[in-house]
C-alpha cells in the first residue's frame, strides 16, 4: 500500500537547528548554504529529507511507499549523517545526500557491513580490511523536483553542482578517506535497450578487475553481450560515449544525469555490477568504487580546491 507523504517540516523548525557548527560551506554557485546533519541532533529537519526524498524518488518510479523515507540507517547508531544544500532565501531544502565513514561502520553477526549497500552487494574480505576503513559510502541523494525543471531557470542548473560543493568539502573535512563509494539508480521505467548498453559502457571503461565487491543477486538483462560490445567500436571512451549517447537521443531521452555527473568525476571509477532494489520500487543499483586522489582535476578545482577559498573569506 502506497502511504500519503507527510506534510512539509515549518521552515522555522529546521532553521532551528541550522546551528554554526552544522554549517560546512556556501556553494560556488547560487549562494546557497550546506550542513550536516543526522536524525538525533536535528530531527526535524531529517524528517522534511525523508519527506522530500519520498516525493523526490516516487516522481522518478522508485521510492518506499512510505509516508516518510527515514530508515534504519538514518536511526541507527552511529547513524548516517545527512548532507544537505539549504536555499537560505526560499527557506528549503534543495536536495541531500547521507553518507557514514567507514571506520564508523558496524559488522553485522554475518560478516557483511552494517551499510545501505549490504542487502545488494557481497564485500570480498579484501575491501572489508584494506578499503571499507578508509571509504565514504554515499546514498540516497536526490534533488527535490522544483530544481529539477527547466521550467525554474538558473536555480535547478546548480542543484546537483551545490550538492558536489558538498561531497567536496568532506573529502577534505575527513582526510582520513580515502575512497567513495556508492549506486547509481536507474528505474524500471527507462528503456531496456538504452539501460543494456549503458551498462556495457560502463563495464568496459570502469571495470573492477579485482572484483572487490559484487551483486548478490546480479541483474539479469537477458541482452547478448557480444552484440553490445560490438556496438562500442569506437576503440576510445570519447567516441563510444558520442556513440551511446546518440543512440540514446535518437530514442527521446538522456543518460542519467547522476550517471553523466559520476562517469565524468574519475577516469579511474569502478562500477561493481548491477543488482535490483527490491525494497525501493525495484530500482536497478549500480555500485561504484572511486579514489578521492584519482578524481578529475577539473572537478578538484571546482569541488573541492573552492572550500578553502570559502573558508577564507568566512
Amino acid at each position: 500500500m502506497i502511504e500519503k507523504i507527510i506534510d512539509p517540516v515549518d521552515s522555522k523548525l529546521i532553521e532551528q537547528e541550522l546551528t554554526a557548527e552544522r554549517f560546512l560551506r556556501r556553494t560556488n554557485k547560487a549562494d546557497n548554504e550546506i550542513y550536516v546533519v543526522d536524525a538525533k541532533c536535528a530531527p526535524c529537519t531529517m524528517r522534511e529529507i525523508g519527506r522530500l526524498r519520498e516525493i523526490s524518488f516516487r516522481a522518478s518510479g522508485g521510492g518506499t511507499g512510505k509516508a516518510c523515507d527515514i530508515d534504519e540507517f538514518d536511526l541507527m547508531d552511529p547513524p548516517c549523517r545527512q548532507l544537505f544544500v539549504w536555499n537560505p532565501r526560499e527557506r528549503e531544502i534543495i536536495g541531500a545526500y547521507r553518507f557514514i565513514s567507514g571506520d564508523k561502520v558496524k559488522i553485522n553477526p554475518d560478516g557483511s557491513p552494517r551499510i545501505a549497500m549490504g542487502h545488494m552487494f557481497r564485500f570480498s574480505p579484501t575491501f572489508m580490511r584494506d578499503y571499507l576503513p578508509v571509504t565514504i559510502e554515499l546514498g540516497r541523494s536526490f534533488v527535490r523536483p522544483e530544481y529539477q525543471s527547466t521550467k525554474v531557470g538558473i536555480k535547478a542548473i546548480f542543484a546537483l553542482d551545490n550538492l558536489w560543493d558538498g561531497l567536496g568539502a568532506l573529502t577534505v573535512v575527513h582526510p582520513e578517506m580515502q575512497y567513495l563509494m556508492g549506486k547509481m539508480t536507474m528505474y524500471p521505467t527507462y528503456p531496456h535497450d538504452c539501460r543494456n548498453l549503458l551498462l556495457e559502457f560502463l563495464k568496459l571503461y570502469f571495470p573492477d578487475p579485482d572484483e572487490l565487491v559484487r551483486p548478490i543477486e546480479p541483474l539479469v538483462t537477458h541482452a547478448d553481450e557480444e552484440e553490445l560490445r560490438a556496438f562500442f567500436a569506437g576503440g576510445n571512451f570519447k567516441e563510444d560515449y558520442r556513440r551511446l549517447n546518440a543512440f540514446i537521443r535518437d530514442r527521446g531521452i538522456n543518460i542519467p544525469p547522476l550517471v553523466n555527473a559520476y562517469m565524468g568525476l574519475s577516469p579511474k571509477m569502478r562500477m561493481w555490477g548491477t543488482a535490483i532494489n527490491h525494497e525501493f520500487g525495484e530500482v536497478e543499483e549500480s555500485g561504484i568504487f572511486i579514489k578521492i586522489d584519482e578524481i578529475a582535476a577539473q572537478k578538484k578545482s571546482r569541488h573541492i580546491d573552492t572550500y578553502f577559498k570559502d573558508k577564507e573569506q568566512q
